[in-house]
């Protein structure tokens, strides 16, 4: 079929790189460049998500850990494992326990990864590897895997795959209006049509509908996720509880520095996606808590922010499901949500729906 594509973020390139393989002829629109938004202000993590098993998203993180091995496993140039290290600290929101429990869940769900287990450190072990870390106390920790990626660069490798194959991806081209006949309408007032239009704008795929007099059957929570590159070496990648939170803050190596995310801050789609003031004192404030030698505003080198689609299911951002959905009308495939990990995934069945 024809198929057209309107958003060039992780999802709509995976989209077009698999539809373009399974024999169709695709043509992708993005009204920027590619991978110049949210899909390129990630955590630079490929992972499950071990903390939405909180949120008993179980089908999710098993889908993710599987998606994470096979992008480790494709493109090693671009992404590598990552051994990330839980401190558990006395008193804090999740037992030893509670976190063992979840882990032996997150391995078993990744089914037969080629990542190690997760594993039990002492305190010892731990200030060893780190001496910068906070000891007061410090009982020990779980190291587990996952992945790192470059976001961008990953980005613009699958770009060029589905180039390769055949795909056309056409830059700084914005469309207005689609319908569900496959027509769509761009901004310097000429048209196209196709068998079958996409629509996986991310943060403007609702826009995008409502601009079309189209009604969405999904609301999508906007949610900015900021970040901070630190002018600090980091030997251990970690996931850190937010002193009186119970939310979780990665502190990654990232080309020599330290990364530091994410936020979860509610987002309008037309404001521009910075990293607020107050978000970097807030993550500022977490590295000072475990790492007294190594926090203040004059170490931050970067700052960025992404706006993230979330399907509206929760008042708490961070409750909020990391679930993806699709919708079909006539023939326009709609996609709300979606995770970098899972974007292969979710083209997948993107594809499936192509009939």
């Amino acid at each position: 079929m024809d198929i057209g594509i309107v958003g060039g973020g992780i999802n709509g390139l995976c989209c077009a790189w698999q539809l373009q393989q399974r024999g169709h002829a695709v043509r992708l629109y993005e009204r920027n460049r590619l991978m110049a938004e949210t899909s390129s202000r990630s955590s630079k993590l490929l992972h499950g998500g071990l903390r939405y098993l909180e949120n008993l998203e179980f089908r999710l993180v098993r889908e993710a850990l599987r998606e994470r091995d096979g992008w480790l496993a494709r493109v090693p140039g671009l992404t590598r494992p990552l051994r990330l290290l839980m401190p558990i600290y006395r008193g804090g929101r999740r037992s030893r326990w509670l976190i063992r429990a979840g882990l032996f869940l997150y391995d078993a769900l990744a089914g037969r990864s080629e990542l190690p287990a997760a594993s039990w450190r002492t305190a010892g072990q731990i200030l060893q590897a780190d001496p910068r870390l906070r000891r007061d106390g410090l009982l020990g920790g779980y190291s587990f895997s996952d992945g790192q990626m470059d976001d961008r660069a990953l980005g613009l490798w699958v770009a060029e795959q589905a180039q390769a194959a055949g795909a056309v991806l056409r830059e700084h081209c914005e469309v207005r209006r689609v319908d569900r006949s496959g027509r769509l309408e761009f901004a310097d007032g000429t048209s196209a049509r196709h068998e079958r239009l996409i629509n996986v704008c991310g943060p403007w795929a609702e826009r995008l509908l409502e601009q079309s007099g189209i009604a969405s059957p999904y609301r999508l929570d906007l949610v900015r996720g900021s970040h901070l590159v630190l002018d600090l070496p980091c030997p251990q990648a970690y996931v850190l509880e937010v002193p009186c939170e119970p939310r979780i803050v990665f502190v990654l190596p990232w080309q020599g520095r330290t990364l530091v995310g994410t936020t979860e801050v509610r987002q309008a789609l037309d404001a521009p996606a910075v990293c607020d003031p107050s978000e970097q004192d807030y993550l500022l404030t977490v590295i000072g808590h475990y790492f007294p030698s190594a926090s203040g505003p004059g170490r931050v080198l970067e700052a960025f922010a992404g706006v993230r689609p979330l399907l509206h299911s929760a008042s708490n951002p961070a409750q909020a499901t990391r679930e993806y959905a699709l919708h079909r009308d006539g023939a326009l495939i709609s996609v709300f949500g979606g995770k970098w990990t899972t974007a292969q995934a979710l083209a997948r069945k993107v594809s499936d729906h192509i009939h």
